[in-house]
């Protein structure tokens, strides 16, 4: 036999097996403890897509429950089937941009697993892109025809309507759910913007119109938003703590690193609370000045790991009691010299003479940069 000679067929020689209709659209499906949504959304993708044509890719983020073993259960018989197990990061955006990236479909959506987004929808946005009637299709709760019944909550759904009339007037585009996670474009026009999306947070097809350019044609479908069939919601009470950070990501990112945005945010408001604590106790003649200070400093420390917890660290976030308490520990230990430093100098500074309010300030400024270097490796780097 020649050696030379090669024992592959060549790319273009290669095809799809007889009957089965080629590769045309991924759906990209983001997964955190979904186990028992898995088999169920394959049978209806099936149903609205037909059996060949179409590929699913789970993204998941290393559950707990064995969702990506359940999806590898099915895959080893059903070649439609994919998935993509991250681990050590998280993120719903960043989970979007890497299942979309890794596809050969020339056509890519994105939706929920859980059953809330109605894969029937597919077929007729894949058609609105595919005949360039819109450079991207999605899905609206808020649409004529469409509701938001799905939202677990009143403060849930108020909380995107706020999100989303937000996201109208700082990008300009016309959405009636600018916020929506069920949206159809093409593959290349996606991996043409890779490189400029965020991947912070939740909301990618907002970065996605923020940063194409020129701007994209869109058409939207109302979607009735069901219940949730199983599984942990991937947007949960903080959904527009999670905008905050996107638009972080969006407008700072270039200048400073996102996260410390967010800490240094945290940490303004934790100014607000030290401050209101320290003029309660000393302002109303209850205690020393230095006694005030400490306890205010202490309530200041619990206010920012529980909302660093929330939205600085949420991709590495906290939960349980156990958890909570040791990191609340941490958190305190990694911030003891900080907060030492804090009492003492704006102590000292106020014994000579400073004002209350200038002395605090400058006690709080000192300690921040000690308290980020050391949480972000000691707390919600150790503990998760």
């Amino acid at each position: 036999m020649d050696m030379t000679q090669s024992h592959f067929t060549p790319a273009a020689e290669v095809a799809a097996p007889s009957g089965a209709a080629p590769l045309e659209l991924a759906v990209v499906m983001p997964t955190l403890n979904e186990r028992g949504n898995i088999a169920p959304m394959v049978a209806r993708l099936e149903e609205a897509l037909g059996p060949t044509g179409w590929e699913a890719v789970f993204v998941d983020d290393n559950s707990r429950d064995g969702t990506a073993d359940e999806a590898r259960r099915i895959g080893r018989t059903d070649p439609r089937i994919r998935v993509i197990q991250r681990i050590g990061r998280r993120g719903l955006a960043s989970a979007a941009i890497e299942g979309m990236c890794a596809t050969a479909a020339p056509f890519v959506a994105v939706m929920d697993a859980d059953h809330q987004h109605d894969p029937a929808l597919l077929r007729h946005m894949l058609e609105a892109v595919k005949s360039g009637e819109a450079d991207l299709a999605y899905a609206s709760r808020f649409a004529v025809g469409g509701n938001a019944d799905g939202l677990t909550s009143k403060g849930r759904e108020n909380g995107s309507r706020f999100a989303n009339a937000v996201a109208r007037k700082l990008t300009g585009t016309e959405l009636s759910d600018a916020m929506s996670g069920f949206f159809l474009l093409r593959t290349d026009q996606l991996r043409s913007q890779a490189q400029d999306l965020s991947g912070i947070g939740f909301k990618i097809m907002l970065d996605i119109l923020a940063t194409a350019s020129p701007q994209l044609r869109v058409k939207e479908f109302p979607l009735k938003f069901a219940e949730r069939l199983s599984g942990e919601s991937k947007l949960d009470h903080a959904v527009v703590l999670d905008f905050l950070a996107g638009l972080y990501e969006r407008y700072l990112g270039r200048y400073i690193p996102t996260r410390f945005a967010l800490f240094g945010t945290v940490g303004g408001l934790g100014v607000f609370v030290h401050m209101a604590v320290l003029a309660a106790l000393f302002r109303t003649g209850l205690t020393t000045f230095t006694l005030a200070t400490a306890a205010a400093t202490i309530v200041a420390m619990t206010f920012n790991f529980w909302l660093n917890n929330l939205l600085t660290y949420r991709d590495k976030k906290l939960t349980g009691a156990k958890a909570m308490f040791y990191g609340w520990m941490g958190f305190c230990a990694t911030s003891a010299v900080g907060a030492f430093a804090n009492v003492a100098v704006s102590s000292y500074l106020q014994g000579h003479g400073w004002r209350w309010w200038a002395a605090a300030l400058i006690g709080v400024v000192l300690a921040s940069v000690w308290n980020y270097a050391l949480s972000s490796k000691f707390v919600w780097g150790r503990y998760r």
